[in-house]
């Protein structure tokens, strides 16, 4: 017992230099840690290597939040992104992932969008829903991804209704060697090579928003067809499966920085959908 208070004292005085060390260094302290985001470098407006992206800005928000340096490494999102970036233990996080896959751990979405209806704000074209009987006479446009079931809910919606002659797919992944390939369907809608397209939101109201066409906008319905094919999706961030304390840290960040992301994604015109009750 009578050694306590020298014990007591050494603990104290370890603790003292050790804090006197770290606020000498400063923000040097802070030199060590990175977060490192998995991102495509030409797919906006979600991201580019320019930094021009919404997911950027939200990197960006992530890491200042941290105290830590942001660093990317830069792959096409094709399949594959998250087996040779996330999984591969390349990158810490990637910023726009479905809600629940199950190839990463998902943080809670951080925003709700839908596919859309893209028209031309000329023509007579409101209101469409998937069961439209207008679908059949007009040029329709769709986001594809290949000949196979992993196409976009879109895609196999139209085909189960048989609306195939007058179908012209747009590839998600495009021509890499153009800026940001999967907008070519908006472009498509303004100069009228098809009379509507089926656009996943986030990409249809950003480019939209540049259009020297005024275009129309609206939520592809039914939301979930033929109880299979959902329209809307719940967006979240994921991480690796066995780095849950980063996902707990990154869920505080999207809860207390909730103003600045909803403005973050109103100001890329990013559609939104209330979540579900």
């Amino acid at each position: 017992m009578n050694n306590l208070p020298l014990s007591v004292a050494l603990v104290a005085a370890t603790f003292a230099v050790a804090f006197a060390e770290v606020a000498a260094a400063g923000p040097a302290a802070l030199q060590g840690r990175k977060l490192v985001v998995c991102a495509d470098p030409n797919n906006l407006p979600f991201s580019n290597q320019a930094g021009e992206g919404f997911e950027n800005k939200l990197a960006k928000l992530l890491a200042e939040d941290m105290g830590a340096n942001l660093s990317y490494v830069w792959w096409a999102q094709r399949r594959g992104f998250a087996r040779n970036t996330l999984n591969e233990g390349a990158c810490d996080v990637w910023l726009g992932v479905a809600s629940g896959v199950d190839r990463v751990a998902t943080t809670r979405p951080y925003y709700r969008s839908t596919y859309v209806f893209v028209t031309r704000a000329d023509k007579s074209l409101k209101g469409l829903t998937l069961d439209d009987p207008r679908l059949r006479s007009l040029k329709i446009g769709v986001q594809m991804v290949g000949n196979d079931a992993m196409n976009t809910p879109p895609a196999h919606s139209l085909a189960r209704r048989g609306l195939i002659d007058n179908v012209r797919g747009y590839m998600l992944y495009g021509d890499y060697e153009k800026p940001n390939p999967p907008a070519a369907i908006v472009a498509a809608v303004a100069r009228g090579e098809v009379d509507v397209a089926l656009v996943w939101g986030p990409l249809a109201g950003y480019f939209a928003s540049l259009s020297s066409v005024a275009l129309r906008l609206e939520p592809v319905t039914p939301t979930l067809d033929d109880s299979q094919w959902p329209m809307v999706y719940d967006i979240s961030m994921g991480v690796r499966r066995d780095n849950l304390q980063l996902r707990a840290q990154i869920e505080s960040i999207l809860s207390r920085e909730r103003p600045r992301i909803d403005a973050l994604l109103s100001a890329y015109h990013v559609p939104q959908v209330a979540p579900e009750r």
